[in-house]
């Protein structure tokens, strides 16, 4: 999860606010009781709320932004982010007694707003789901480049492609530090551009012969539109299993990401069509043990159930310390003799 203070002249500056799942408070120790939710230690800057200028929003992950509806509460400071990411965070908000007194402020590509002491431009990255913004924070003292997540993605779906420009001329302005954030960021090579995604996902959905099931983070609006468009060229009907995936294409739908000749099927209807024309994204590709993937893993799944032959694509990488919960999974679909394909093992 992220929560990143940048501090000058007595001065705060929050960079995010997100929240983790299933996981132990301290992941170094062996054995470690798993929390349902957790988040980073907020008691530093609740102790000192008053020095705290406003809170920034670099993209919609959870990771980054689901803390808000928890803590906010504590600080009660204003919120900068970008139209996408606001809608979310409002969204989020609703289910709140507070949503109301939260000020949210939009604030668009190369934007440069004085937050107190703190100079910040907003510049925009290439990633999974729309509006991924990194921001310049520069003071009397420093200048710094934080990054948010990011991926050097030339046709990401949801925008125009990765452009270096930016970043080539911010270096010559002077950068004193660059704090980044990209799980990926240490493996050798190029990740695969979402465009190239389509493809691969294609043929193997037109090889099952049974039920395709697709998990992948709901929040990941470019890899939904190219399932959307994979369940369009293979002749099934697409459905999603669970509530962040239904608000997520939602959003889709209210920013024009979405291709509007391709209709979802009402999710509680997919399990009275047959096996071949079904393609249902679900959620819980990380092994979350509430999700739906583990529903269908169980048999529990209130609408459909998989049998023999039926095929689930994990389509996401996997986090680093989610490796055991995602092979318990794949075990159990395994056991059930149902077919997993796992993107990270895939050669296509």
């Amino acid at each position: 999860m992220n929560m990143n203070l940048y501090g000058h002249a007595g001065r705060w500056l929050m960079i995010d606010c997100g929240v983790s799942f299933d996981e132990p408070l301290n992941p170094a120790k062996p054995n470690s009781l798993k929390h349902e939710v957790v988040c980073a230690d907020p008691r530093f800057i609740t102790d000192n709320k008053d020095e705290l200028e406003a809170i920034i929003i670099t993209h919609a992950h959870e990771d980054h932004i689901g803390a808000i509806e928890d803590l906010w509460l504590r600080w009660q400071k204003p919120i900068y982010t970008t139209p996408y990411t606001a809608a979310v965070l409002r969204k989020k908000l609703a289910y709140t007694a507070f949503a109301e007194l939260v000020s949210i402020i939009e604030v668009n590509d190369g934007e440069t707003v004085q937050i107190g002491p703190f100079s910040v431009t907003w510049i925009r990255f290439t990633h999974s789901l729309p509006e991924p913004f990194g921001v310049v924070i520069e003071t009397p003292a420093a200048r710094v480049l934080h990054t948010g997540d990011w991926k050097i993605d030339a046709q990401p779906i949801t925008s125009a492609g990765f452009d270096s420009g930016v970043f080539q001329r911010l270096g010559l302005t002077g950068i004193d530090a660059v704090v980044g954030d990209s799980t990926n960021a240490m493996k050798p090579g190029w990740s695969t551009s979402e465009a190239e995604c389509h493809d691969g996902l294609l043929a193997e959905v037109k090889e099952a012969q049974g039920r395709v099931v697709v998990g992948c983070f709901s929040s990941n609006i470019a890899r939904l539109i190219t399932l959307a468009r994979v369940a369009e060229a293979s002749g099934r009907y697409l459905a999603v299993l669970g509530r962040s995936l239904e608000r997520n294409v939602g959003l889709a739908r209210q920013f024009g990401l979405w291709p509007e000749h391709i209709e979802l099927i009402d999710h509680t209807h997919v399990g009275y069509l047959p096996a071949r024309e079904v393609l249902v994204v679900a959620t819980g590709c990380q092994g979350e043990s509430r999700a739906a993937l583990n529903r269908l893993a169980d048999d529990s799944h209130p609408h459909l159930v998989l049998d023999k032959g039926d095929k689930v694509i994990m389509s996401a990488i996997i986090i680093p310390g989610n490796e055991l919960d995602i092979q318990r999974l794949t075990n159990k679909f395994k056991a059930r003799r149902i077919e997993v394909v796992h993107a990270e093992q895939s050669d296509r």
